[in-house]
């Protein structure tokens, strides 16, 4: 009946179509421009043929549709905002063709359908879902909100209240859940899909289900009366104003537009929908957010090209148990690669293991799996003192100390007890993986692998090459790292590797604000208020003052000239005086013990007599500006330079660097994302007026380039 790159229909039995997305040449459907005129076409089709009884839509991949084609958004979001409305309006003039359709109309729903996915489901009369299935529209995580219809059909067919929870929300539904609601029709086996789907048209024909009674649901006004209205409306914005926060406008504008078009009918109930969409289309929050999305994208190309490259991981060990340790060997086991956990004292294997069985427990008492599966995956970690065993692993984590010395001295020890082409890596945070692999034999099997602390909430894995290591051990380490749940980036060694080397100029910049006479707390709150999900002096009581002085040191002694210590700063005063953070309780706050056994921040008076004796000026007001802009130069011109050295590749693996690794704020999408959006001339002037604070505010002669060229980091 028809063919296209993406659609063809067919007809069945009893005069029924089907129209199905098989997109050619692609493993997953999605809505690009072609699929939507496509789709234009075949509705087109399917209205003037008098004979068809009904239609059933489907998928011939494993997944239903995915959303949208999201690399076409930079060059539709690049438009005028009017232009944005007016695409948004034509699209949805195709899935009303199909609501509109003169006969009953079905979608099976086979698999994942997201985003446009989910708006197409929703165009026709019912939907059965698979079993395994899943269903969602997670657009505000893009920075946007539904704009093929979602916003208009899901609140009529589900009701408003569930509609906001699915929409602000953002994540997928299983079938059972999208079956309580009234989201779909029918659950039912994979292999009955097609006959269930057939079933209900059957029923439709036949009477008993009045699927014009439905399509009228959907396209008429929300049946609520003004007291419901206000109730459901009024509450759920102020709920998600205070989980989404002041960075996030799309979930509040999706809720708005719902209400602003509870009383129309579907047409102008989708002109809303257009109007609000092409708002938030044109945001810098969805601007950067699809950018994350984009380079998350290249960071699983990157790591599905290692796989090619890889040996097998079947067998896994750290050396060193401890938390470090025990967090790495959960990590592991619980993603399916067992793994050997060796110290030299029986205790410190006790903390690894206990630490392990900690983290199951709490996955057991929350209900994500059993106690059976806990006991499973703690048998995958095996627990010595020697190395017996270690003749059959494929890579080593090596998380001593970080101390020199002494990971040289086990790495030269480990690689005696493994086989030829086993894969060392080392934990460490800042140590040069060059000067590691100096006493090895074979160093091209070494490299660094830095975790996160905590490993098993951390997403970030900094696979580090050295001069020597060979594309094997990257790949491998890559490849290990993913199957652990993780996102690897391979830098290039360097003092600090990418993420400490650029954290650390930020805690720079916080130093010598502190130094002039800031008021720690005051700069925290105005950092937290840029979008970081703590203050620099509140994340170093979370990281450790004394990992903060030491890898400081190593950062000093690697870039004199910029991290070089001048002066006694707040920092060396904290750490003088024992106060670690959070690990034993004050650093620039105190630290008690809250109901849930979280540590919670204090005011504590001692850290501001502390502060204050390197403060040889007093105290000083700073306006937010100036603090924001102190904190945030210094980053983008390390980010810069370390892109410049060839320490990282790409600018979207950088600021993936730094949103996994630190929590950069991702609605400014990272370091070089935000010098990008103030846009490089300002990033200058500003640094300009900071030029008297020495070289950590001091741009790259490349900067000054690409301001001169109107060059960005990221392109047009």
């Amino acid at each position: 009946m028809y063919q296209g790159q993406s659609i063809r229909c067919t007809r069945l039995a009893d005069d029924i179509a089907e129209l199905c997305f098989d997109r050619q040449d692609a493993s997953v459907n999605k809505f690009d421009h072609q699929t939507l005129e496509e789709l234009a076409a075949a509705a087109k089709m399917l209205a003037s043929d008098d004979s068809l009884k009904g239609l059933v839509v489907t998928s011939a991949k494993s997944g239903f549709i995915v959303g949208a084609d999201i690399l076409e958004f930079g060059a539709t979001f690049a438009q005028p905002e009017e232009q944005i409305m007016q695409w948004g309006l034509e699209a949805n003039q195709i899935f009303n063709a199909i609501e509109d359709l003169p006969f009953p109309t079905v979608t099976a729903i086979n698999g994942i359908a997201l985003g446009g996915g989910m708006e197409m489901c929703l165009a026709t009369d019912y939907r059965v879902m698979a079993e395994k299935a899943q269903v969602g529209l997670p657009e505000v995580k893009l920075g946007i909100y539904p704009g093929f219809g979602g916003t208009v059909r899901l609140p009529r067919l589900i009701g408003a209240d569930n509609a906001i929870e699915w929409i602000a929300g953002g994540s997928p539904n299983k079938a059972d859940a999208a079956f309580k609601v009234g989201a779909v029709d029918a659950v039912v086996a994979a292999d009955k899909l097609q006959d269930a789907a057939l079933r209900v048209i059957a029923l439709a024909n036949a009477g008993e289900f009045d699927w014009q009674a439905r399509r009228a649901q959907k396209k008429g006004p929300l049946q609520l009366n003004q007291t419901e209205a206000m109730m459901v409306f009024e509450t759920a914005k102020g709920f998600i104003a205070g989980k989404a926060g002041k960075h996030y406008p799309a979930p509040i504008a999706a809720v708005t537009a719902i209400q602003k078009a509870a009383g129309m009918d579907r047409d102008g109930a989708l002109e809303v929908e257009a109007v609000g969409f092409a708002k938030m289309a044109k945001t810098q929050v969805a601007n950067s957010l699809i950018g994350l999305f984009l380079n998350d994208q290249l960071l699983k190309k990157k790591a599905k090209q290692a796989q090619k490259l890889a040996h097998p991981v079947k067998q896994a060990a750290v050396l060193g148990a401890g938390i470090m340790g025990g967090g790495i060997a959960y990590q592991s086991a619980s993603k399916g690669t067992p793994i050997i956990m060796k110290d030299i004292k029986d205790e410190q294997l006790e903390l690894g293991m206990s630490e392990a069985n900690k983290l199951l427990g709490k996955l057991v008492k929350r209900d994500k799996i059993s106690s059976a599966k806990a006991g499973e995956i703690l048998s995958d970690i095996r627990p010595t003192l020697n190395y017996g065993d270690f003749g059959n692993v494929d890579i080593v984590v090596e998380a001593v100390v970080e101390n020199p010395t002494v990971k040289k001295a086990v790495l030269a020890e480990v690689e005696d007890s493994v086989a030829a082409g086993t894969v060392l890596a080392s934990n460490t945070s800042s140590i040069s993986i060059d000067l590691l692999a100096e006493g090895l034999k074979q160093p091209e099997n070494f490299l660094g692998m830095h975790f996160f602390n905590p490993v098993h909430r951390m997403p970030l894995v900094e696979v580090i090459r050295g001069a020597k290591t060979s594309e094997a051990a990257i790949a491998t380490t890559v490849a290990y790292a993913t199957a652990m749940g993780k996102t690897a980036i391979v830098v290039n060694d360097c003092p600090g590797f990418l993420v400490n080397r650029v954290l650390f100029p930020y805690f720079g910049g916080f130093m010598a604000l502190m130094r002039e006479g800031a008021d720690f707390a005051k700069v925290d709150k105005v950092m937290e208020g840029f979008g970081w999900p703590m203050g620099p002096a509140y994340l170093q009581d979370v990281v450790g003052m004394d990992t903060a002085h030491h890898v400081g040191d190593v950062l000093a002694e690697g870039y004199p000239d910029r991290m070089g210590k001048t002066f006694e700063s707040a920092l060396d005063a904290m750490y003088q005086a024992g106060r670690f953070g959070q690990k034993n309780g004050k650093g620039f706050y105190q630290y008690t013990i809250d109901r849930k056994g979280k540590p919670k921040k204090e005011r504590d008076e001692e850290a501001y007599a502390l502060v204050a004796s390197v403060q040889p000026e007093g105290q000083k007001d700073f306006s937010a500006e100036e603090i924001i802009d102190r904190h945030m130069l210094p980053m983008i011109i390390e980010t810069a330079r370390c892109l410049e050295d060839g320490i990282v590749a790409t600018p979207n693996e950088a600021d993936m660097g730094l949103i996994l690794g630190i929590g950069f704020p991702p609605h400014h999408g990272g370091a070089l994302k935000y010098a990008d959006t103030l846009g490089m001339p300002v990033v200058l002037e500003k640094c300009a007026q900071y030029a008297h604070l020495g070289k950590l505010y001091e741009p790259t002669a490349r900067m000054k380039e690409m301001a001169a060229n109107g060059e960005t980091y990221y392109g047009s």
